[in-house]
């Protein structure tokens, strides 16, 4: 029963996900997108830490797994956000100085 309860959860998860995300206004998503950065950063000390504290071979090989996808998660994401914010500035018109 508790598969059961667990894939009620997840689908919930996807579907209350998706309407949150839909309903966020295109002025908010730089912002939103910065305070996702640094839950990914927190996501990325604790799979450190679980890599630290794993001894036998199948836990360590999750670890890594985790720290790597983490810091694809955190280059990633500061990535898109500069990408983001240099939309917002000012360009040049490249005129004569």
């Amino acid at each position: 029963m508790t598969a059961v309860y667990s894939i009620l959860i997840f689908v919930l998860t996807i579907f209350l996900g998706f309407e949150l995300i839909s309903k966020v206004p295109s002025t908010l998503h730089t912002p939103l997108m910065s305070g996702t950065n640094a839950i990914h950063g927190i996501t990325l000390i604790g799979a450190l830490a679980a890599m630290q504290t794993s001894h036998h071979g199948f836990s360590t090989l999750l670890s890594t797994l985790a720290v790597v996808f983490a810091t694809i998660n955190v280059v990633g994401g500061y990535a898109v956000t500069d990408r983001m914010l240099s939309m917002f500035k000012k360009k040049d018109k490249g005129g004569p100085a």
